[in-house]
């Protein structure tokens, strides 16, 4: 699809065929096709079709928003979801900025959420159906007074008298997802440099960025949503030198100094079992967790904090273990027949061996339910069984 096929769809004759395949559920895009091109060009029955298609994916992050917005394939598999993008408008806005430059726009994701947070923003994209669709749903969110989108190479983009910068570099070339940060496009430095020229700014990078590779001048700030990390971001203007994990939907955050994370003591395991969230361990944060937890780890190169009180906590999930074990198959299977566990959780961390497999090999039947993790606990393959924390 070109930006002339895409304006079609902005006819009364796209607008209609919109309408028509609005509700279609999956499975049903070949009968609507046919159907529609007995009265339809088949091109724009095409690009319709493709809407729908895409704004149904695209309802895991925009949730109802999704129904009004326009996407481009590679536009919703790489905008921001809708829940990080507010909470990093949200941090723009507490800091004052009322002005900001989006640079690598995309199809508006962070844009609609900075306007939405009664920010100004300029949103830069060098893709002309890019940019299409981008003001596209600045005009269906009722949004577009505060978004300026502008088609241009980022590099040529004057950014004073902005109070913010935000760049998200394209993190894929034609050979797929790059773990470089200078294959970024922009590059990573670029980003920085262009961060570095405004009083706030943040850099989107990959949540496996080495911490090596954050510029002592940035904060580093991992984001999980429902207890997945989504993204990583480099903030300048905030809090150099330190690390943030924020959790989300809570908006939990937990911070920390990079030069000197806080390493936990290594103890026998206790009655409970701690799984720190994953934005947590991206930051190195978990020594933070364990001292909360007045804890320890079981095995120094193991992310589980194992505690003696149940203590609650939004950055780690809890669970009460019975049984600690040296890892054996058929020890398991027979501890589960004698419990009658059926419902059977899975967990590893340290340990080659996959849980499809233990389910497979350990056949559980019965009314009742269990976790078992699989990892080391002072370095040798151990299981522990138990259950989650009630309000956990």
């Amino acid at each position: 699809m070109d930006v002339e096929g895409f304006g079609r769809l902005f006819t009364p004759e796209g607008q209609a065929v919109l309408e028509e395949v609005r509700d279609l559920r999956a499975g049903e895009e070949l009968g609507a096709a046919t159907r529609l091109r007995r009265t339809h060009d088949a091109e724009l029955v095409a690009a319709a079709l493709t809407q729908a298609l895409l704004r149904r994916r695209a309802s895991a992050k925009f949730g109802a928003d999704a129904a009004r917005m326009y996407f481009t394939p590679h536009g919703a598999e790489q905008a921001t979801r809708a829940t990080v993008a507010a909470h990093r408008a949200d941090r723009f806005r507490a800091l004052g900025v009322r002005r900001l430059a989006d640079l690598c726009g995309g199809i508006g994701g962070d844009a609609l959420a900075l306007a939405r947070a009664g920010i100004e923003v300029l949103a830069v994209d060098r893709d002309p159906l890019t940019c299409a669709v981008a003001r596209a749903n600045a005009d269906a969110l009722g949004l577009a007074d505060r978004v300026e989108v502008r088609c241009a190479d980022v590099a040529d983009v004057d950014t004073a008298g902005y109070d913010a910068v935000f760049v998200d570099p394209a993190r894929r070339t034609a050979r797929g997802r790059t773990f470089d940060p200078e294959a970024y496009q922009p590059p990573l430095s670029w980003a920085v440099a262009a961060a570095r020229a405004v009083r706030y700014a943040a850099v989107k990078v990959a949540p496996g960025v080495p911490h090596d590779a954050v510029p002592h001048d940035a904060e580093a700030e991992w984001v999980s949503d429902g207890g997945d990390v989504k993204e990583a971001a480099l903030w300048f203007g905030t809090g150099p030198g330190s690390v943030r994990a924020t959790l989300l939907p809570s908006g939990a955050h937990l911070a920390g100094r990079a030069a000197a994370p806080e390493i936990p003591p290594v103890r026998a395991p206790g009655r409970f079992l701690y799984e720190p969230d994953g934005a947590v361990i991206r930051a190195h944060l978990v020594g933070e967790v364990a001292a909360r937890l007045r804890g320890g780890l079981i095995d120094p190169t193991i992310a589980y904090v194992t505690a003696d009180e149940p203590l609650p906590t939004p950055y780690a999930t809890g669970y009460e273990i019975h049984d600690v074990l040296p890892f054996h198959l058929k020890r398991l299977k027979a501890l589960l027949r004698e419990r009658e566990v059926g419902t059977l959780t899975v967990k590893k961390r340290g340990s080659a061996v996959e849980p499809e497999e233990v389910r497979r090999r350990v056949r559980p039947k019965g009314p009742h339910a269990a976790t078992v993790f699989l990892t080391r606990v002072a370095g040798a393959p151990s299981m522990l069984i138990g259950g989650p924390l009630q309000g956990s």
